[in-house]
């Protein structure tokens, strides 16, 4: 791996690339009859309700997004219109090399700052959270790792959000050509482990990022 950005140390089971991480889920009974849920998109759906679902409304379709409300029996027998927004599945990619963890700097137009984040992106048709993360970190940051792990996939945002995340670790660095997303603006940075959750910390932050560096701390990759 010279020219490359450190190597796997090839003694740990959790190295080697997790293909039983399936981010793609079933289209149910209640969502197969609904065009926004069988476009051919991967989705983040619910499993089966604890409480009776007597109707799922969506109101919107932005081809990236699907936004509604389940309206739903209460167990006191009142029944509630709960409003969710559905987002496809997303990869988060904890890339460690030579002691460093690689970053994207990036401008969120949406909440008008600048963030130092953690290489992300959609899960696509057909992906693992790996696959995913290994293609993402390679399009934003020209490296494709040779090992990659999932740490964690969780539910975000629950209150009002359906949408899957998955934390992936990702090791043996090696430069690539592919090309990247014509509509990203960013630039990779490598910071130092010992300085990343500080990094991480500092304000304007997000979620994503300090999730995926505290569970890549806990397992022991930081």
């Amino acid at each position: 791996m010279s020219d490359g950005i450190g190597g796997s140390n090839g003694t740990r089971d959790s190295d080697r690339t997790n293909e039983s991480d399936g981010a793609e889920r079933t289209v149910g009974e209640e969502f197969e009859d609904i065009p926004a849920f069988t476009d051919g998109r991967t989705h983040s759906l619910p499993g089966e309700p604890e409480w009776p679902v007597r109707e799922v409304v969506v109101e919107y379709d932005e081809g990236w997004f699907v936004g509604g409300y389940d309206r739903v029996e209460q167990p006191d027998g009142s029944e509630k219109k709960y409003y969710w927004a559905e987002l496809s599945p997303a990869t988060v990619v904890i890339a460690v090399a030579d002691g460093d963890v690689l970053f994207v700097e990036q401008y969120r137009p949406t909440v008008r700052n600048t963030q130092l984040e953690l290489p992300a992106g959609i899960v696509e048709p057909g992906e693992t959270y790996t696959e995913a993360g290994a293609r993402e970190l390679a399009e934003e940051t020209g490296f494709a790792p040779d090992s990659t792990e999932l740490l964690q996939e969780v539910w975000c945002s629950t209150g009002v959000l359906r949408h899957t995340r998955g934390y992936v670790v990702a090791e043996g660095l090696d430069p690539v050509d592919v090309e990247a997303d014509s509509n990203e603006f960013l630039e990779p940075r490598a910071v130092p482990i010992e300085e990343a959750l500080s990094v991480a910390r500092s304000t304007p932050t997000n979620d994503a990022t300090l999730e995926g560096l505290l569970l890549a701390e806990r397992d022991g990759y930081l």
